[in-house]
């Protein structure tokens, strides 16, 4: 197996566990960079844990991997960055444990700025990693060790955390894929907490489809994390809309590859969206009472041991006294509002295309204005988990000689399409890998469908209590809401059909539609669309609460059809007839 692969499934099977492992720890100790890793996994432990190894069709088989250290691995220390707040785990974090038992091998714990306070790379006494392209850079943290080893090819992943961006800049100084999943879908299970409510495990990697390999194997509900969540099925069928923002910097030349001009794959249509409402949500995390969240964690300890801190986190952490429980009130009323404005958005567009941060600053500059600097870099990260969004950084070049690069960001349990996007966007910018020369796989890639139920709105005969509502009931479907498509669609009652049916098309001039949407698993939505007979037939519907799949008509059905969009729906339309 080359420096370079994460999994066995994408890119060739490991043959040989043993040599892998082995050889990540000759490259950790080669990298000339005694910053970068805090504590090294016992290669006895290591060892053992290759010769248990005994099935290789498991999905990470004998990879080696680095954890940065606040997650916990079993008889390793975890420091956080703090030497005076170190314990040893008898118990793995649930992350670590589902990606041992898929075959991966854990060969060090990385470093990060203490507590996972920062973005810059150099909060630690540890020291400060090396930015692989410049090092009078810093590397970008928190997760800046994690980085680092994956950017020169030590090991081919590594999982970090995201709590305001500590996954995605260190990511974009290092020119490497880091991947912030949905909130909860990775247990943070033994990981030390920032900001508990928010926090999330992410992933370092060469390319998107070796991290979503590590994230599809780690994800999973965990009875242990009080904030994990079930997958929630999906539901959204992508329309392929993209949203940017018109002021933010993005490459003119990247935008046309992938726009509404572009070859080859279905070019994506580009919306203009309004970024204000996710900046003011960052502002909240930490000129907000979130901030208080550290100090719930860290306060005994802060304490008990006022000069083992970190002088700026430090700071930071003892500033969150100042937050009372009638500012976390008004901060969540104020959220709540930006939130509703943005998920608004989200019926517009599939994912936004934002720079992932500005250009990385010289250690010069963050040691003159820790705060500010640091500051600085979190514009376009820290609203990502407040709004409950996934987003993954990929490099898209270099400019100056250092790594540039985007983020796509989506609405949660969007991460397969946020991937697909990304890996496209990665693919066509170059596929920038870290220092390392190794090439993306040739062949281009698409997230497994995970989608294990769908969301259908009917519009006629199946609606409750009408005649075909029985194909609903009789496949296990549940009622999800009743609801309108946006404005832009037009009823028709079409003619000679048995029993009576509308057909909905979308059309210039037209109005809002009434709707009920179902879930239906997977299979049982195949055989109802399956049994859908033409004219009819189910594509994209853009309603209020986002894009489902949906009762549609093709155009030639319309000859000698009725327009019937006045009334707003095929129940208004039978009444007045009635």
């Amino acid at each position: 197996m080359s420096a370079t692969n994460a999994t066995g499934a994408v890119n060739g099977r490991c043959t040989d566990p043993a040599a892998a492992v082995a050889a990540a720890y000759q490259r950790l100790a080669a990298l000339d960079d005694e910053a970068a890793v805090i504590t090294w996994v016992p290669e006895e432990r290591s060892a053992a844990k290759v010769a248990a190894l005994n099935d290789p069709t498991l999905p990470l088989f004998g990879v080696p991997f680095a954890v940065k250290d606040n997650i916990d691995v079993a008889g390793v220390p975890t420091t956080a960055g703090c030497p005076a707040y170190a314990y040893t785990p008898e118990r793995s974090a649930t992350v670590v444990r589902r990606l041992e038992a898929a075959g991966a091998i854990v060969v060090a714990k990385t470093n990060l700025d203490q507590f996972a306070t920062g973005l810059v790379g150099t909060r630690s006494p540890y020291g400060t990693p090396r930015n692989p392209w410049d090092p009078s850079r810093v590397p970008g943290g928190s997760s800046s060790g994690s980085a680092v080893v994956v950017a020169r090819g030590a090991v081919p992943f590594a999982l970090g955390t995201d709590t305001a961006g500590s996954g995605r800049v260190p990511a974009a100084f290092n020119g490497i894929v880091g991947a912030k999943p949905t909130r909860g879908w990775l247990s943070t299970a033994g990981v030390v907490p920032a900001v508990r409510t928010v926090d999330c495990v992410s992933v370092f990697a060469l390319s998107v489809a070796e991290a979503w390999a590590v994230l599809d194997t780690a994800g999973g509900y965990d009875l242990d994390d009080p904030y994990s969540r079930d997958f929630d099925g999906g539901g959204r069928v992508p329309s392929g809309v993209v949203g940017v923002a018109a002021d933010c910097d993005l490459d003119e030349a990247l935008l046309a590859l992938v726009g509404p001009g572009a070859a080859g794959p279905r070019p994506w249509e580009v919306l203009d969206v309004d970024l204000e409402p996710f900046l003011a949500a960052g502002r909240l995390l930490y000129d907000g009472p979130w901030v208080a969240e550290r100090l719930a964690t860290l306060g005994p300890f802060l304490a008990s041991h006022p000069d083992d801190i970190e002088p700026t986190v430090a700071a930071i952490i003892t500033a969150a006294a100042r937050w009372t429980a009638v500012d976390a009130a008004r901060a969540g009323y104020e959220l709540a509002a930006i939130k509703r404005r943005i998920d608004r958005l989200w019926n517009r567009v599939d994912v936004i295309i934002l720079p992932t941060a500005p250009p990385p600053p010289t250690l010069a500059a963050v040691a003159a204005d820790p705060i500010g600097a640091n500051a600085a870099l979190g514009a376009y990260t820290t609203f990502t988990n407040l709004l409950d969004l996934c987003a993954v950084a990929v490099p898209t070049g270099l400019r100056g000689g250092l790594p540039t690069g985007v983020q796509i960001i989506g609405p949660a349990w969007s991460d397969a399409t946020v991937a697909a996007v990304a890996d496209r966007v990665h693919r066509i910018s170059g596929g920038l890998r870290g220092i390392t020369e190794s090439r993306p796989a040739a062949e281009p890639w698409a997230p497994p469908v995970r989608v294990t139920s769908v969301d259908l709105a009917v519009v006629g005969a199946h609606l409750h209590g009408q005649p075909l509502h029985h194909q609903l009931t009789e496949l296990g479907a549940r009622w999800v809401a009743d609801t309108t498509t946006v404005a832009g669609y037009r009823l028709y009652a079409l003619a000679g059909t048995v029993p009576p049916k509308p057909g909905l098309v979308r059309a210039d001039g037209g109005g809002r539609i009434a709707v009920e949407v179902y879930r239906l698993g997977v299979e049982a939505f195949g055989r109802f669309v399956a049994a859908v007979p033409a004219p009819l037939c189910i594509g994209p519907v853009q309603l209020e609460t986002g894009a489902v799949a949906g009762f549609l008509c093709e155009p030639a059905a319309l000859d000698g059809a009725t327009e019937i969009t006045e009334f707003g729906g095929w129940r208004a339309y039978l009444a007045a007839r009635s």
